[in-house]
């Protein structure tokens, strides 16, 4: 099989060299990349199935590289940064990164979140139950992970988005958890002051306000979570 392969994308010498030696210790192909130059040739000579990123990067940084990323490929992202303002892990979760951890990191944690990340995007590509989800003239499908409006324009949207409203979709008319979207989306628990769960409700919540008929499909239920209202076809 396959082993999994990562991208670090990090000017910084000595966490680009640790990374490396954590991920592979673990079993992982890694390839290297200071700059955005250089991620793109490593992608369009390979493979990638996560990226793991800095933000403060020579040339363009890490978020527009992302927004590139995040518009035309199907892989994970991790932002691992130094920036730790509640602003910056917001923008990069509003950009469609899978996941948001800080320096200085915990190792383990993130192999961990990787890991999960790396188990979720295999289970999309094969799971047999991706079938279109249709509701209010919308349709949700999991095999290209892509949105289609009433007016038939269709927006892919990142996976953390498609697991979320899939979850909500499977269960309509139930409230559903904050801690159940975030394990459902990264494999996770939710940890206090996390803004991932909202962030991803707001994104989907814009794309609905789009057409003005579909407005309110998925409901704020203050202290406990979110409930999908539409009308499954």
């Amino acid at each position: 099989m396959q082993k999994a392969h990562i991208l670090i994308v990090e000017d910084e010498d000595v966490t680009r060299f640790n990374l490396r030696n954590l991920f592979e210790a673990e079993g992982y192909q890694v390839s290297e990349a200071v700059d955005g130059d250089s991620m793109d040739a490593q992608l369009s000579r390979q493979k990638v199935h996560l990226v793991i990123m800095d933000i403060n990067l020579p040339g363009k940084n890490g978020l527009l590289l992302a927004r590139e990323l995040t518009a035309n490929r199907d892989m994970g992202l991790i932002f691992l940064t130094g920036r730790d303002s509640d602003i910056d892990k917001i923008l990069g979760l509003e950009i469609g990164a899978d996941d948001y951890l800080t320096k200085p990191f915990n190792p383990r944690e993130l192999t961990i979140r990787a890991r999960n990340i790396l188990s979720r995007i295999t289970q999309v590509k094969s799971d047999p139950d991706n079938a279109l989800l249709q509701f209010n003239g919308w349709s949700l499908d999991g095999n290209s992970r892509k949105m289609t409006t009433p007016d038939g324009a269709v927006i892919p949207i990142p996976r953390g988005e498609y697991r979320a409203l899939k979850l909500l979709i499977e269960n309509a008319g139930q409230i559903v958890s904050r801690q159940q979207l975030i394990k459902e989306m990264t494999g996770r628990d939710l940890r206090s002051n996390d803004r991932t769960v909202d962030v991803t409700i707001r994104r989907l919540r814009k794309h609905f306000e789009s057409i003005p008929e579909t407005p309110e499909l998925i409901n704020t239920i203050h202290g406990e979570g979110y409930r999908f209202v539409g009308s499954i076809d």
